[in-house]
């Protein structure tokens, strides 16, 4: 009976994913969703499927990020997305330098700097993989969090793929393939949600998907690939990360290669390695010598290499396996990184199973382990704030928050971390009674911080929704609910949201209640704002 209750969701995923696949296809194959718009559509008088942009190698960039906006829904959605604050946190430490090493060289132009998304999206998948959207979005798998061995490893491979945005190689692609692509973009998305449910399938998805595009443009796509390599390799170097993970991480997907991948790399299906690529980087390499402190796993790295396991792995089965891990003999006389890493897993998977007193053993393991690495001991912290919250000692969890709650040096509430922050507020949410005002009223001011820089981070608006409600400010907590629904692109949900707002204030008026107008107004102007985006939306369709 689990099995058919497993094989069904994964068929009503992958039905969800080929209605998606379908609409992006009649999307391109109708000239008339393309109308003029200020923002570079086409004319719906164009006889031609594809915008006409001189030479025609591109798409306009406005088309691009529309078609990336409809993808990115999409994925939002999917059950399988996942925004950790810990692990999202970890891999933006690695996003953000690379965009400004792409700024700094020229790769990303200031138009594509301001039209694109330039965001990445985590999916709860034990595959190894990662792949670039149209409109600047990425898309990376918790199993190659979970497989690279450095910072630099992994900043390998997002360097890579922002540099397939960064080209154009995607609008490239649509406009020499016409229809094909298309479907092939369609395949990446089915692969992306259908993967951890059913390998197999997702990946025969992705083999297919590529196979109807690539039958007569193998050199074309391996261009793209070596030029990929050659600017993610300046990118990343340029960004401060050891040119040596480039290598390393080619050696990773060689071995897996030779070893006649089993499905778990579908990375190696999109991104087929060849000798002149591997050559090249190793060339590349020699030019730049290993940088010191690079070596070897870092104690950081190995404490986020777990938590992807462990969260790309929810069952019972195998959070007991975490746990039953760290009972082995022969822990003690393992690396200090890989000690680290079955002591983080086994904490938090003993917590996810609830038992609290295996999970504060093996964490008080762990804290002897990282002490010193001011790193591994910052997420040592989280972890212990997180078993503590998850167990319902508040009190505790608000302890050991304090000692790192801001960036060092760093001082006001717009400078502290996104786990912190988060954290921060789940402790005075969970508090109930026992939390007081003034900690509800700091932790939604810093959340008003945050937002303020951040304003496409739905999780921040909901729990800043929260603290709004706990304070007795009804209005602004369902204007906040809405802005978390337009950060995660659905329209109309977010319309509801503030038409409820509008709804709230009338009822208030009409009983003679104060109420703000400044939140009045920018609830007025938020709503035309989503109305807009919402008809463009339907334009799109």
């Amino acid at each position: 009976m689990i099995e058919i209750l497993k094989r069904n969701r994964a068929l009503a995923l992958v039905q969800k994913a080929q209605i998606a696949t379908i609409l992006i296809a009649i999307g391109w194959a109708n000239p008339t969703t393309l109308m003029a718009q200020p923002s570079g559509r086409v004319p719906a008088s164009s006889t031609s499927q594809l915008p006409t942009l001189g030479d025609g190698s591109e798409m306009a960039s406005g088309v691009e990020r529309r078609l990336g906006d409809r993808i990115a829904r999409e994925l939002y959605r999917d059950p399988d997305y996942i925004d950790d604050p810990v692990l999202v946190d970890y891999v933006q430490g690695i996003w953000q330098p690379l965009l400004a090493a792409a700024r700094l060289r020229g790769d990303l132009t200031p138009e594509l700097d301001e039209r694109f998304a330039w965001e990445f999206m985590l999916g709860r998948d034990r595959t190894v993989n990662a792949f670039a959207l149209p409109g600047g979005y990425l898309g990376v798998h918790l199993g190659l969090i979970a497989v690279v061995s450095s910072r630099d490893e992994l900043a390998s491979v997002l360097g890579h793929e922002l540099s397939h945005v960064t080209q154009r190689h995607i609008s490239r692609l649509i406009a020499k393939q016409n229809q094909q692509t298309p479907w092939m973009i369609g395949a990446m998305i089915l692969g992306a949600l259908a993967g951890s449910k059913n390998p197999d399938a997702g990946n025969a998805l992705i083999v297919g998907g590529q196979a109807v595009a690539a039958q007569n443009q193998l050199n074309f796509s391996r261009d793209m690939e070596r030029e990929a390599d050659r600017v993610g390799f300046g990118v990343m170097t340029q960004a401060g990360f050891d040119a040596q993970g480039f290598v390393s991480m080619f050696d990773k997907l060689q071995q897996a290669s030779r070893l006649n991948d089993n499905g778990a790399y579908p990375y190696l299906r999109s991104h087929p390695l060849t000798t002149e690529r591997i050559a090249d980087m190793q060339s590349r390499q020699a030019l730049d010598p290993p940088r010191a402190g690079h070596a070897g796993v870092t104690l950081e790295h190995a404490l986020i290499a777990a938590r992807a396991r462990v969260m790309s792995n929810p069952g019972v089965d195998a959070l007991r396996g975490f746990v039953q891990e760290a009972g082995q003999s022969n822990v003690a006389s393992l690396t200090a990184s890989r000690q680290a890493e079955v002591w983080y897993g086994a904490a938090l998977a003993a917590s996810r199973l609830r038992d609290f007193v295996a999970a504060r053993a093996h964490l008080d393991r762990l804290t002897a382990v990282v002490r010193s690495d001011a790193s591994a001991a910052r997420l040592s912290r989280l972890l212990a704030a997180e078993i503590a919250l998850t167990g319902g000692d508040m009190a505790q969890a608000a302890t050991v928050l304090q000692p790192d709650a801001q960036r060092p040096g760093g001082a006001g509430p717009a400078t502290m971390r996104r786990p912190e922050l988060f954290l921060g507020a789940q402790t005075v949410l969970k508090s109930g009674q026992g939390g007081s005002l003034g900690a509800i009223g700091d932790a939604a001011q810093r959340l008003q911080a945050w937002v303020a820089l951040h304003p496409r981070d739905a999780q921040a608006w909901q729990l800043l929704s929260g603290l709004y409600e706990a304070q007795g400010l009804p209005l602004r907590a369902i204007r906040a609910q809405a802005e978390a629904q337009v950060a995660v692109l659905d329209y109309a949900a977010a319309l509801d949201r503030f038409k409820a707002a509008q709804e709230y204030l009338r009822q208030a008026r009409a009983g003679n209640a104060a109420a703000d107008h400044i939140d009045a107004s920018i609830i007025d102007t938020r709503k035309r704002q989503v109305e807009l985006l919402l008809k463009e939306q339907a334009l799109d369709r």
